[in-house]
């Protein structure tokens, strides 16, 4: 196996984009198993990238200010999720102010508001459901659109719903795509935004809605309008994402009936289930970041500029973290938390300074009340695909997962 001169780790020589799209999340594993490290070089859209996995990798990687997003993605996933000059695109005081924004509006009591929100919208769009097929993607992001649009102070009207949940969904969906998928997602995130600067210039006071748009950055200014609306949707867009793990926590349920009157009698267990979702689901593959400045790090050297991807699906199914990882197994959960640099789906490091997700612990708790919901539900499970195409960014079982409630 070659060596890279400047870094001494493996390299996988030629470009590899089209592997990339081929394999999908498998790319990075597949890398790390032909080398047999935890970190290697190649060339992705005719640039060199250092691609790892691992919780040493995780440290390395978030904190520290050791890398930014500067020209980490491309920008066809930058607008179709962060965007220019959001939270994720900042670093230093700017980020960390930032930062504290969304910490604040999603602290542990603002959480129990936000599940209530979306428990009642789910119970709505349950009962509306009722008889019929129905996708649990399109039932569970409607409920959370309606959930957290409730929640931060814009209640939406039926036919105003209709319009946001679709517009989130084709965001999320078209974030990890190139070609019709992603300008669609990108054009829907255009009108979007509209429709996010007029909700912040009407916005009830002491709603969450109002502390976005008066929100002050670091240097004491007021965030403009369009930079405002951004970070609302950075608050919006991800809770209706949380709508691919309920499907991912429906299909180990259907697949795993032992687990239901678990899940069903103990919180804890509850949670636990909801983690180990968290860390099967194949959500968002990788992240990228550039090297700050030069520096070094288990022998490897950076050079400022230099690309670097952390592969947050193989880092969560490594077999030096994870026991039997392909298993899926939420008693792992049971005995203690997961460190904060092993299981990594919305990234690793720390939620103050680093770029860690806030929304991670409304994540867990939104997860762990669904899962109890599907857990005492009544409802059939018709003849689908449940297959997972892996090649496909977000992932998602074929059909959708469909049921018909009772």
């Amino acid at each position: 196996m070659p060596k890279d001169r400047r870094s001494a780790l493996p390299v996988l020589p030629v470009d590899r984009t089209l592997e990339f799209l081929v394999r999908g999340y498998a790319f990075g594993q597949h890398g790390f198993d032909a080398v047999g490290r935890d970190a290697f070089t190649t060339r992705l859209m005719g640039r060199r990238v250092t691609f790892a996995r691992g919780s040493g990798w995780v440290r390395f990687f978030y904190e520290g200010d050791r890398f930014t997003r500067d020209r980490a993605m491309p920008r066809s996933v930058k607008h179709s999720l962060q965007d220019e000059g959001s939270v994720q695109t900042l670093a230093g005081d700017e980020h960390r102010n930032r930062k504290a924004l969304f910490i604040d509006v999603l602290d542990a009591s603002a959480r129990i508001d936000l599940d209530r929100h979306v428990t009642e919208a789910w119970q709505k769009e349950w009962a509306a459901a009722s008889g019929n097929r129905v996708s649990l993607l399109k039932l569970a992001g409607r409920a959370l659109t309606a959930g957290v649009c409730t929640w931060a102070g814009i209640p939406l009207s039926d036919g105003d719903l209709d319009r946001r949940a679709s517009e989130f969904a084709g965001m999320i969906d078209g974030a990890g795509s190139f070609g019709p998928r992603n300008l669609r997602g990108r054009a829907l995130r255009l009108r979007t935004e509209a429709w996010a600067r007029q909700v912040l210039r009407d916005a009830p006071p002491e709603t969450i809605a109002a502390r976005v748009a008066g929100h002050r950055a670091a240097d004491g200014q007021s965030l403009d309008e369009r930079t405002a609306a951004v970070e609302f949707l950075n608050l919006l867009r991800p809770t209706v994402a949380i709508a691919r793990f309920i499907v991912f926590a429906a299909l180990a349920l259907h697949l795993h009936p032992e687990w239901r009157s678990r899940v069903a009698e103990d919180e804890e267990t509850r949670l636990a289930f909801a983690q180990e979702v968290r860390r099967t689901t194949p959500f968002f593959p990788v992240v990228g970041g550039t090297a700050a400045r030069d520096m070094e790090w288990d022998g490897v050297r950076f050079t400022r500029g230099d690309w670097v991807i952390l592969d947050l699906f193989a880092t969560n199914r490594d077999p030096q973290l994870w026991s039997d990882p392909c298993t899926f197994d939420p008693t792992r959960f049971m005995s203690s938390e997961p460190h904060h640099n092993a299981l990594v789906p919305q990234g690793g490091g720390f939620y103050e300074d680093g770029h860690r997700c806030p929304g991670e612990p409304a994540t867990v708790d939104l997860l762990a009340s669904a899962v109890g919901r599907l857990a005492t539900a009544q409802y059939a499970v018709p003849g689908q695909d449940f297959r997972v195409d892996l090649r496909r960014f977000p992932a998602q079982p074929e059909d959708g997962f469909v049921l018909i409630p009772a």
